[in-house]
């Protein structure tokens, strides 16, 4: 993939869309291209989130663990970003992601990052949407899940 598609793909990245060519160009060339294996673990959960993978091709599952069990919080594909919250936050990764096919990444490097949100408002206000939309699904998830505990609870 050349830089002109590389361009065009991060166009279509919710939060890349309303970005200019050149600062498009700028985060191609900031960022190191990934190849990750079919059942890869490139985020793991609890280690020190250095990056950010905006997802060129493939699908990879969200999953948190919780013990002994591992549950599912979803799925992110192709024209998706995974592993901003980790550059926000205390450094921390809050989950695991693991490749479910094989899979080609721009590897988004933390002050790349970090410089987009300070020097672009509407960058900043669509990371905030993201992550809100993100949290609103896992609360609809965990609602869901709290709702089938409870019925398995009534019908025993």
């Amino acid at each position: 993939m050349g830089l002109q598609q590389e361009v065009q793909t991060l166009r279509l990245v919710p939060m890349f869309s309303h970005l200019d060519p050149a600062r498009l160009k700028l985060i191609s060339f900031a960022s190191e291209r990934v190849h990750i294996m079919q059942g890869e673990e490139f985020i793991r959960e609890g280690e020190q989130g250095e990056d950010a993978f905006v997802l060129l091709s493939g699908r990879a599952e969200v999953t948190l663990e919780g013990g002994e069990t591992q549950v599912k919080l979803g799925e992110v594909e192709q024209n998706q970003i995974v592993g901003m919250i980790a550059l926000l936050a205390h450094g921390r990764r809050t989950a695991t992601v693991r490749a479910l096919e094989p899979m080609e990444c721009l590897r988004l490097p933390k002050d790349v990052f970090h410089q987009m949100v300070r020097d672009l408002p509407d960058f900043a206000l669509a990371v905030m949407r993201d992550l809100s939309d993100a949290l609103e699904r896992q609360t609809a998830h965990f609602r869901e899940v709290l709702g089938d505990q409870a019925a398995d609870r009534d019908a025993q």
